[in-house]
């Protein structure tokens, strides 16, 4: 949108001439500011607008300032209307919302990321801000309606919202309500009232009724402001006012019609002609006037409209800009279509010409469409697609695409192909091959021409159009990914990559890491982590930092298989370079690289700095994570807790992992079902265990492959227990011989991080079966491959077993301070930290963590998430607590605590279960 018509839509309309006051009403406005919200909903020609610049004439008054943005149909696409709301508050704050223009440029940014930080600006505000939102009806995307309701929830005290509307939004008003945070001025509240009625006619208007001529109309048109304004109109210079009045009668949409037709055959015809004509626009000026009309003295002709009160409604201080108050414009165009149908298309093709001549390519598509001239739009899309992408435009360039005759698309291959990307972004993959035919179809004609290219193809996109073989191949690698087609992606992806210019960072890096995908899947973790951080380098050299974090993750990922520790926690540390900026706020992501390197720090026994990091990431939010991040930190604090030796606080973690797991284009090679099933042979519950690989198909005749080795670990794990609860040395062996296999496979994928741990159950096993060389040589390899990367938790979590093992490993020879330190950490939690309480009745363990939880600043509802309990549950656990240390309020129960000894007992900030 160009800088004028953006401008627009930031004018804070001003009073009115000829106002009649509703003193009454603006208080409440103003007293609104108190609140959260104030709602001005009613329908169209209540005056929500008028009363709102009447209250604006005053409120800078008490040093408030105020930003106002109307709204209209192209503001209902997320970025658009984001980008606008942080315009309008830039008009009255210029220096906030850099950071969340920048975000809404990401593409895999959720709205909670992108307004998070544009909240903490607005806080630091030194005086009150209101900002306004007209004509908010105009949005019915529910994305935005959860991004308002976050930023209704998180407003700073000092920050207010108007909201004018003809019909209630769907946000949470009943919660805004019950909680006294919204004020609510209605229809009933807005009407004229027979006094103001008659101020208006008599006084503004100078028609000298009578007061039961005002009555009449009032009572007629039930206080609608718009319906007593056009009969004011109507009756100028009439010399029969009561009989128009006698005659005035009929429902709301009747009287409408009937004061608008009445309007326009009062006016000469060059003025009724103009009006139709200028019907079609959401905004108008001048030039644009001549262009739609073909007529000249458009800039004349609304003053002089301006100058009659017609219904006419500036946008600017300058009086460039003019729109038609909504009702008249919607009855105006009702009467072109029903008058003048024929002449549509040619007004619509003239507003298209000049919006394109003038920058505005997306009002110019939108005058095409409606023209019916679907090849302009057709080549106005083509051009505008690399913009809408880059803005996150793609459900408009949707809604832009599925306009167009399908024949005419199948005739563009850059529009063909564009289309079956906007599709994929989705995650959609129906309708995606035909559009990628459609396009390679013309590819494949064109050796065949003389021209080199066939007539009937069109291509508006030069650019885009050579780039066409590379961008269908990517395509091509997406739907195979997609549709789970490992081959295919291989060998879609290899053809991107020689198609795709080598300069071309992007392409190249995403073809790079769509193929790295693939090999990802397969269990070839070295071709996939090399072609991952090829593909992140010329990511970030594109400058998509979004995408570049999330390549880190997955890289990341990779390199723990791998058994590279080091290399995926310079990994994590670069994402979060990539994700933080200088004013210290984050890209989404940031969070994601916390809970992979607490996941590292709990893998080297570190686990104050693995619950450290996994706070910092909880302190981030998951709107800062990743679509996987509620998976992820909650897998996270499950390691921890086990290895705290709480197993079953484990399992609650793991149950609410498997609960928020969302897919993604990720191998899921650590399903919670198998991390679940070895919790549970742990504590001894194997017919859970059984249950879980059978309803999995599990067996270990399986053929192995790398996305099941985990559940095959475990089934291993189950076997080796099973078999030595029977004291069957057949089943042991059995689990030995399932080992041996994912040994087998772990060393040809160079999956060290893996064959670390399949060494370890290997190495137990063997003890189980009485091979004691066997063992020792398992176990001595293990601590080879984990001791330069300094892995202690594979160790430490197999509890007394290995401690036994590890023991017989150090006789008769010096041990190694690697060996002493995993024999020490094999010790159990509970003999690492005593839990004495000096009390009669001690506290549970659930009742030491909210215990913990008291002593920050949390409050009840917070600690109910950080524990992941009800509020009722928190509140049952803090009354055990206060009755245990005989006190009866938060302070005197943490000051007590602190006395005792608790505080530092539970002090290493380990998360709740």
């Amino acid at each position: 949108m160009t800088s004028s018509l953006l401008d627009t839509k930031l004018y804070a309309p001003r009073r009115p001439k000829g106002l009649v006051s509703r003193s009454h009403l603006t208080d409440r406005v103003r007293r609104g500011t108190q609140s959260k919200l104030t709602l001005v909903s009613a329908p169209a020609g209540f005056g929500k607008s008028t009363l709102l610049a009447e209250w604006l004439g005053g409120a800078q008054t008490d040093g408030s300032v105020t930003a106002w943005l109307s709204l209209d149909s192209g503001d209902s696409q997320p970025v658009a209307f984001w980008m606008h709301v942080i315009a309008a508050l830039r008009t009255v704050a210029p220096t906030v919302g850099a950071k969340a223009l920048t975000l809404l440029e990401s593409p895999d940014q959720s709205i909670e990321a992108v307004l998070a930080p544009l909240l903490n600006e607005l806080n630091a505000l030194p005086r009150d801000l209101v900002l306004v939102l007209d004509d908010y009806h105009a949005i019915d995307s529910p994305e935005i309606q959860v991004g308002m309701a976050y930023l209704i929830e998180h407003l700073p005290a000092q920050v207010h919202l108007v909201i004018a509307t003809r019909a209630d939004p769907a946000l949470p008003l009943a919660r805004l309500r019950a909680r006294g945070d919204m004020v609510e001025i209605r229809a009933v509240d807005l009407r004229f009232t027979r006094d103001e009625a008659a101020a208006f006619l008599n006084g503004v208007m100078t028609l000298g009724l009578t007061t039961e001529d005002v009555a009449v109309l009032e009572g007629r048109t039930e206080g609608w402001i718009a319906a007593i304004q056009l009969a004011g109109l109507s009756m100028q210079g009439r010399d029969d006012v009561a009989g128009f009045i006698a005659r005035f009668a009929g429902d709301d949409r009747y009287i409408v019609d009937y004061l608008v037709e009445e309007v326009l055959q009062r006016q000469p015809e060059q003025v009724r002609t103009f009006l139709l004509e200028t019907s079609i626009l959401s905004r108008l000026n001048g030039p644009l006037s001549d262009a739609v009309t073909g007529q000249e003295g458009g800039r004349a002709m609304l003053e002089a409209l301006e100058r009659q009160n017609l219904l006419l409604v500036p946008l600017d201080d300058r009086r460039e800009w003019y729109r038609y108050h909504h009702l008249f414009a919607d009855v105006l165009e009702a009467h072109l279509r029903d008058e003048r149908p024929d002449d549509l298309p040619a007004l619509h093709q003239r507003a298209a010409e000049w919006f394109e001549g003038n920058g505005e390519r997306g009002e110019a598509i939108r005058h095409a469409i409606a023209a019916g001239d679907s090849e302009r739009a057709a080549d106005l899309i083509e051009l505008a697609m690399p913009a809408s992408g880059r803005g996150r435009q793609e459900a408009t360039l949707r809604r832009w695409l599925d306009a167009l005759p399908d024949e005419l698309i199948r005739a563009r291959p850059v529009l063909s192909n564009g289309y079956a990307g906007s599709i994929l972004v989705r995650g959609e993959t129906e309708g995606v091959e035909s559009r990628l035919r459609d396009a390679e179809r013309w590819l494949e004609l064109m050796p065949g021409e003389a021209s080199g290219r066939p007539a009937a193809m069109v291509v508006a996109d030069e650019d885009a159009f050579r780039r066409l073989p590379g961008a269908l191949a990517i395509h091509r690698a997406g739907l195979a990914r997609l549709r789970g087609d490992v081959a295919g992606t291989i060998a879609h992806a290899r053809r991107a990559l020689e198609l795709i210019d080598a300069n071309d960072d992007l392409g190249q890096g995403a073809a790079s890491a769509l193929l790295g995908l693939a090999y990802w899947t397969n269990g070839d973790l070295e071709a996939a982590s090399s072609l991952y951080a090829g593909a992140l380098s010329r990511i970030e050299k594109a400058g998509f930092r979004s995408d570049a974090i999330g390549v880190s993750l997955a890289l990341a990922d990779m390199r723990i298989a791998q058994g590279r520790l080091h290399d995926a926690m310079r990994t994590y540390a670069r994402g979060l370079e990539i994700a933080a900026d200088q004013g210290g706020i984050f890209l989404r992501g940031a969070a994601d690289m916390h809970v992979g390197i607490s996941e590292i720090l709990r893998q080297r026994g570190d686990l104050v700095g693995a619950v450290r990091h996994l706070q910092q990431a909880t302190d981030l939010g998951e709107a800062n994570g990743l679509p996987q991040n509620p998976y992820r930190s909650r897998v996270a604090a499950a390691g921890i807790r086990r290895a705290e030796g709480h197993p079953e606080a484990a399992l609650q973690l793991l149950a609410e992992a498997e609960r928020v797991y969302a897919t993604d284009y990720s191998p899921e090679v650590r399903p919670v079902g198998a991390l679940k099933a070895r919790v549970w042979i742990g504590l001894g519950r194997l017919s859970e265990a059984r249950s879980w690989a059978r309803e999995r198909g599990l067996s270990a005749e399986d053929e192995l492959d790398y996305v099941r080795e985990s559940e095959h670990l475990a089934l291993a794990r189950l076997i080796l227990a099973e078999g030595a609860r029977e004291n069957s040395n057949e089943m042991i062996g059995a689990a030995i011989d399932l080992l041996e296999g994912l040994q087998g496979a772990a060393d040809g994928g160079g999956r060290t991080g893996s064959a670390i741990e399949i060494l370890v159950v290997q190495a137990l096993a063997r003890r189980a079966g009485n091979d004691v060389p066997g063992a020792l040589a398992s176990l001595e390899r293990a601590v080879t491959l984990a001791e330069p990367e300094g892995y202690v938790g594979v160790f430490a979590d197999e509890g007394a077993p290995m401690a036994a093992l590890l023991r017989l490993a150090a006789q008769g020879r010096n041990a190694s301070s690697y060996l002493r330190r995993l024999l020490a950490a094999t010790v159990a939690p509970a003999a690492r930290t005593p839990i004495d309480q000096p009390l009669i009745e001690p506290l549970s363990e659930r009742e030491l963590d909210v215990l913990r939880l008291l002593e920050s600043e949390l409050d009840g509802p917070d600690i109910a998430r950080e524990l992941t309990v009800s509020l009722a549950t928190v509140r049952t656990h803090t009354r055990n607590v206060y009755a245990k240390l005989g006190v009866n309020n938060r302070r005197a129960a943490v000051r007590r605590a602190a006395e005792l000894g608790l505080l530092s007992r539970t002090g290493d900030g380990r998360p709740g279960a």
